[in-house]
């Protein structure tokens, strides 16, 4: 609650918020004004959701109407996730889509050149190269597929890791290996943040350019352009520890804290929506112009607040 003479708080820019929360077994709810995480016994622990992203609900969580709403008004989007993050189930959305930036990436998608164009620019960017030239989209997607592989062989050969290949059944998640495990998890909290990042700068998560067909498509490109440089050796490295039975925990809560910690030390958060820009830009189309009969917003001061996104 504001002070009297005082003007309300703003939202937290994206780019200065901490990344993301995990909450299981517990219910979530506003008392007293605070946003809370209440567990079997009662004890309350206060969560300052606008500091934060992304709030991640996994099995055994309850989540309160009060709650939600502050969440939406604080700009932190909420996803519903299977166990370890393996299944994402529903999300809500931060800040309101912009329709300008809608209409463009729709646009952008459905242009072939202009998609290609924004494939290439994403190789580019992962690998720090530009792509062999006259391919197509399909072709593109192979190489960066045996590349990933690669890095994957590399990474296990370099950690000690027992590793064969990437596989898991999201359906039994203990049947999975633990380096398949831990990859699952890492890539799963990298995916909760770029899906804040690709809502809150107003963009549709499933209109994809790379991948397709899918409700995150847009998450998987945006995540891709980092997973094999932040996330994936931090699973590899807690792998490694687990397989030589270093660690005092599960395997899946060590990645977690681990990609938190590279999440803050990275400033990754600060990187994603000035490269989801850059990304776009490389299609090469304008942003469509409203047309003239178009209503502007029922309620406008004409100023903005928090990062792209935000309704308020």
């Amino acid at each position: 609650m504001s002070m009297p003479g005082l003007p309300p708080p703003k939202p937290i820019p994206l780019k200065e918020r901490a990344a993301l929360i995990f909450i299981e077994r517990a219910q979530i709810d506003v008392r007293d004004g605070a946003f809370v995480a209440i567990d079997a016994e009662g004890n309350r622990t206060h969560i300052p959701i606008g500091g934060i992203a992304c709030l991640m609900l996994e099995p055994g969580a309850r989540i309160s109407h009060a709650a939600v709403s502050l969440a939406a008004r604080a700009g932190t989007l909420i996803t519903w996730i299977g166990e370890a993050g393996v299944r994402l189930y529903a999300a809500g959305q931060p800040g309101g889509a912009r329709s300008d930036k809608l209409l463009w990436q729709a646009q952008l998608a459905l242009d072939p050149a202009a998609r290609l164009r924004i494939v290439r620019r994403m190789y580019a960017i992962r690998f720090g190269e530009e792509p062999p030239a006259k391919r197509s989209v399909d072709q593109l997607r192979g190489i960066e597929g045996a590349r990933v592989r690669s890095s994957y062989d590399l990474l296990a050969r370099q950690h000690g890791v027992h590793w064969k290949r990437r596989r898991y059944n999201p359906a039994d998640w203990d049947s999975s290996d633990i380096p398949n495990r831990c990859l699952s998890a890492a890539t799963a909290c990298l995916h909760g943040l770029c899906e804040a990042a690709v809502l809150a700068a107003g963009y549709a998560p499933a209109i994809g350019f790379l991948h397709t067909g899918k409700p995150l498509s847009f998450v998987y490109d945006i995540a891709d352009l980092y997973k094999t440089a932040t996330v994936v050796p931090e699973a590899f490295r807690i792998a490694a520890r687990a397989q030589k039975g270093h660690l005092d925990m599960a395997p899946e809560r060590a990645v977690r804290l681990a990609c938190r910690d590279s999440f803050r030390t990275t400033g990754l958060l600060k990187k994603i929506i000035p490269q989801i820009e850059s990304v776009l830009s490389a299609g090469n189309l304008p942003m469509p112009e409203p047309p003239p009969e178009a209503a502007g917003p029922a309620f406008s001061d004409g100023e903005q607040s928090g990062d792209d996104g935000h309704r308020y």
